[in-house]
């Protein structure tokens, strides 16, 4: 969020989607009826620090930490919203003080907060007190969001072996103080919206998102028969392809085929962001990969396509559509199709935060291709058209000197130091599930060999990757 957009927020004032709460030492006490209300809804954003007269008053510089932290951690806890549902607040700099800016996206679930369902209207928030409002409620969001669809018979035998403590030690590498490190697997599901209760059926179990996530191939299969992700390379053979991955399995592992697929056919352009080496490689077709994935419909049999082809890479997907057209940034309102596999996806630090996709996609090809044009097209089926310049064109070698021979998993260590140069065996070793040994190995072998040097002492230094053999 940048002070431009949030100053046009301020002037248009408290709508269906927008809330001011004065807030200058604590919470406001009504704060989560308003998170709730947002989350039954249509989403929207709440900011703390300005008045319902639109007056800019600020939050207190020594209370603004500690308010961040209570919303997490409320958000979090089944106790004060149920079904929990994390949310992100930012602190903002604006007119020399501090506000705290939330986005609540529209959940796919039916929340409370102190035993009580709110829903939004544009005077306000507003209790729903009658059964047949609840069922209301309840019907519109089991029509809307086929994620939640609950199976009675899927249980954690069916996931894939050690799929879901992969997960969640990504996320604990990625956000070492998330609320959701120090809950039971069981807990885990409920808080992530993956195990649920249907209140108006009764129905319990493990949801369409925690099968997709986490099934094994056979699981999903059987459950969803059309589910497939066809990646093709078209450079030289047009009528078929020069390289084919089907891909069947959970969207974690899913994810992992598309980015090696992308990464195998795709160069890599050396660019610095400040003093930093990036990949505009995965800031690009990770926001990619992350929304065909992310966003599918899934009851829709309509298959899911990834296409490379000389001069763009093509996807096509079933969606669900709420906007018709294309799409650029700053003419749509985000709106997750599936908002809990979505959340994972965020947790893990593989997709960004709802509505920064697509602008990352416009930013980093401007310098990756050369252009201002990238199509978002939505409507029954979304379609992106990404334009590459013609490989030879781009006169780049892929992530490493040419010379040396690099396995996957070296390759894949040398993105992850591209991204963030301090991080440590340790995070290394937990997101790739092996060994510090390991490794230990593979940094060898790229310091012996060039690639990489160690800047510092062993704790308080950083990855370097050596330029000048780009």
């Amino acid at each position: 969020m940048i002070p431009k957009n949030l100053q046009n927020i301020i002037l248009q004032g408290e709508s269906l989607r927008v809330e001011f709460k004065k807030a200058t030492t604590r919470l406001p006490g009504n704060l989560f009826e308003t998170v709730c209300a947002f989350l039954n809804k249509s989403g929207g954003e709440i900011i703390l620090g300005v008045d319902d007269e639109k007056n800019v008053v600020g939050v207190d510089e020594n209370a603004v930490e500690q308010m961040v932290k209570e919303i997490v951690n409320l958000s979090s806890n089944p106790q004060k919203l149920f079904p929990a549902f994390l949310l992100e607040p930012h602190v903002v700099e604006y007119s020399g003080v501090k506000l705290i800016y939330i986005f609540v996206p529209v959940s796919s679930q039916v929340h409370k907060t102190a035993n009580k369902i709110y829903d939004r209207s544009v005077d306000g928030d507003f209790v729903l007190n009658s059964d047949a409002q609840i069922k209301q409620l309840y019907s519109r969001k089991s029509t809307e969001y086929s994620e939640n669809k609950i199976y009675s018979f899927l249980f954690e035998s069916d996931f894939t072996d050690g799929i879901v403590e992969r997960v969640r030690k990504i996320i604990r590498i990625y956000r070492p103080s998330h609320p959701w490190n120090e809950l039971s697997n069981m807990e885990f599901y409920k808080t992530a919206g993956l195990y649920r209760k249907d209140f108006a059926s009764g129905e319990e179990g493990f949801t369409m998102s925690a099968l997709l996530l986490f099934g094994k191939p056979e699981t999903i299969s059987s459950a969803i028969p059309h589910y497939k992700v066809d990646a093709l390379l078209r450079v030289e053979n047009l009528d078929r392809y020069d390289d084919r991955v089907n891909i069947r399995c959970n969207l974690v592992e899913a994810y992992d085929k598309l980015m090696e697929f992308v990464n195998k056919h795709l160069p890599d352009k050396f660019y610095l962001q400040g003093d930093q080496r990036i990949s505009l490689r995965e800031k690009i077709f990770r926001e990619v990969v992350a929304n065909i994935l992310i966003h599918r419909e899934y009851t829709n049999a309509f298959p899911t396509s990834f296409i490379i082809y000389k001069d763009k890479v093509l996807t096509k997907n079933a969606n669900k559509p709420h906007h018709w057209g294309e799409l650029t940034p700053g003419n749509f309102e985000p709106f997750p199709k599936n908002p809990h596999i979505a959340q994972i996806f965020t947790q893990m630090g593989r997709s960004e935060e709802l509505g920064t996709g697509i602008k990352n996609v416009f930013r980093y090809n401007k310098i990756y291709s050369d252009t201002d044009r990238n199509d978002f097209v939505e409507d029954d089926v979304f379609i992106t058209a990404i334009p590459l310049k013609a490989l030879k064109e781009m006169n780049v070698p892929l992530n490493v000197p040419l010379n040396v021979p690099l396995n996957e998993r070296q390759n894949e260590v040398l993105g992850q130091i591209q991204t963030k140069v301090k991080i440590t065996q340790v995070e290394l070793a937990g997101i790739f599930n092996v060994t510090t040994k390991t490794i230990k190995r593979d940094l060898e072998y790229l310091q012996n060999e060039g690639v990489i040097k160690r800047m510092g002492s062993r704790k308080t230094g950083y990855w370097k990757i050596i330029k000048d053999e780009f």
